[in-house]
């Protein structure tokens, strides 16, 4: 069953450049079971990520992977804040896809 993960970001100040360029050189779609990839900017700094993935077996054996990129990153973001750390990670199974 498809699965998806999201995961929320934000940049610090004059880091944007930087944050998009490490997210170009990552190769999200060498990573087995993984589909589509996107990074969206959802506001000022603010960014999501957001992963397409045959099963959520393929995402769990993505995350060491996934959290080697994160650590590139860890320099550059900000700190969400009420307890959510750097980034605010989401993951699960479809239950409903609609097409166009």
């Amino acid at each position: 069953m498809t699965a998806m993960n999201v995961v929320h970001m934000r940049v610090k100040p004059g880091k944007e450049d930087e944050f998009v360029a490490i997210h170009k050189k990552f190769e999200a779609g060498k990573m087995p079971g993984g589909r589509n990839f996107w990074v969206m900017k959802s506001g000022e700094r603010s960014y999501v990520i957001v992963g397409e993935w045959d099963s959520m077996d393929a995402l769990a054996a993505a995350r060491p992977t996934m959290i080697e990129n994160l650590d590139k990153l860890r320099p550059i973001l900000e700190d969400l804040g009420g307890g959510r750390g750097l980034t605010e990670p989401w993951a699960g199974e479809v239950v409903v896809e609609m097409g166009r």
